[in-house]
């Protein structure tokens, strides 16, 4: 659940990183220049999914622990797609790995 909250919490990051004027984005694929092109709708889809994942925390732990955890894994995430999108270290199949390998470990370990 933690692993499914985080993967929530990223993709809502990087669909708001997307809106940003500042940014310097790159066009790989096609949803990337949806986002751009429609800042309203992927900016609601965002918080969406902010609020799904923020929800997540809130089934998984207590109201002011789920709270501290949440924003401590935005604040982490979000510093992570900051520095590595302009390096174009993130791709889809690193992305993949990476969750996939950590909900392999939560459900092993849980």
């Amino acid at each position: 659940m933690i692993t499914i909250a985080s993967l929530f919490v990223f993709i809502s990051f990087y669909t708001l990183y997307y809106t940003s004027k500042r940014a310097v984005l790159s066009y790989n694929f096609g949803y990337q220049k949806w986002m751009q092109k429609n800042p309203k709708q992927t900016k609601i889809t965002g918080l969406c999914l902010l609020l799904v994942a923020y929800s997540l925390w809130l089934l998984t732990a207590a109201l002011g622990s789920a709270t501290l955890f949440f924003f401590i894994q935005l604040m982490t995430i979000g510093s992570l797609v900051i520095i590595l999108t302009p390096l174009k270290v993130i791709n889809n199949i690193g992305i993949i790995i990476l969750f996939a390998t950590a909900g392999l470990l939560e459900f092993y370990y849980y």
